[in-house]
């Protein structure tokens, strides 16, 4: 490793992240911006993924693995900040994917507008295999973004494509387990009582949904997170928080409806091979729903 500070510091949790992982990495590594390193925290796995990152640092020095004790999300990200160098830092997941100009872009943002503590950027929703269903409408500025965190919306600027000042963060106390799995709304929230906050209007992330993500498992934890996480929030700006405020869960697709929406985008796609392991998936979850049979006739077809 270079005994000089790297421009960027890519920040990354996993926790028995084997099955996308390396693809996450390749993604970082291949970069049009290279002047970063890549701190990937495995969260005590007990799969492949430490094996996994030994081999990639192996080959490249910027990727720096670090091990700990299974404490979760928060944890995981607090010790990345904390072995960081740089001065900014690029969250990144182990199950997404990066396009090769999301680093540069981002840099030259925040080189541009000093009063920007974090920017993150659209994305393209993508299902487990890769295909992609749709690209995100996030808002772009300051005020949008702060609206929709105060409404509950932790999407509002997104943690997988995410950058920030390190300093803004060491600043407003780190992540925090206050609020289990709300951790980055809980970020942003405080992040915007100090600096402003943008996105991107360009898709600079792929976003892979998948039944295993902590969106999908957490949702309802999440959910009950809010009333009190907002009221704090609220609270710090001395403003009351609005009775009539009320959270919606947006991951409570029922399994077959998901399988099967995955297997239309899959075929869209050209994605015979995922198609069909979604129906299988439908059909498993739910054998006698007519959605699930209409999705595995239409995979087996291919188009």
């Amino acid at each position: 490793m270079s005994a000089t500070t790297p421009k960027v510091s890519i920040v990354m949790g996993a926790f028995n992240a084997q099955r996308f992982l390396a693809e996450a990495i390749g993604s970082l590594l291949a970069q049009t911006f290279s002047d970063f390193e890549l701190i990937v925290v495995d969260d005590g796995s007990t799969d492949k993924t430490f094996q996994i990152l030994k081999s990639f640092a192996q080959r490249d020095s910027r990727v720096r693995p670090i091990q700990i004790a299974h404490g979760g999300i928060v944890a995981a990200a607090n010790a990345g900040l904390h072995a960081a160098r740089a001065e900014l830092i690029a969250r990144a997941d182990a199950d997404d994917v990066s396009l090769p100009e999301r680093l540069q872009m981002q840099v030259d943002f925040l080189e541009a507008n000093p009063h920007v503590v974090a920017v993150g950027s659209r994305m393209i929703v993508i299902e487990p295999y890769g295909s992609p269903m749709r690209t995100t409408e996030h808002r772009l500025d300051h005020e949008s973004i702060e609206t929709e965190l105060l409404a509950g919306s932790g999407w509002a600027l997104p943690q997988p494509a995410a950058m920030f000042r390190k300093s803004a963060v060491e600043r407003v106390g780190g992540y925090r387990n206050d609020h289990p799995w709300s951790e980055d709304l809980d970020l942003f929230l405080r992040l915007a009582e100090v600096g402003r906050l943008a996105n991107l209007p360009e898709a600079l992330v792929k976003y892979r949904v998948h039944p295993k993500s902590t969106n999908w498992r957490h949702a309802q934890t999440q959910l009950a997170n809010k009333p009190k996480l907002l009221a704090e929030a609220y609270r710090r700006r001395g403003r009351p928080m609005p009775a009539d405020l009320t959270f919606k869960d947006y991951w409570s697709e029922a399994p077959p409806e998901r399988f099967a929406h995955w297997v239309w985008y899959a075929l869209r796609d050209r994605n015979i091979r995922g198609a069909r392991r979604h129906a299988y998936s439908a059909l498993k979850s739910a054998p006698f729903s007519l959605l699930s049979w209409r999705a595995t006739f239409w995979a087996i077809r291919g188009y």
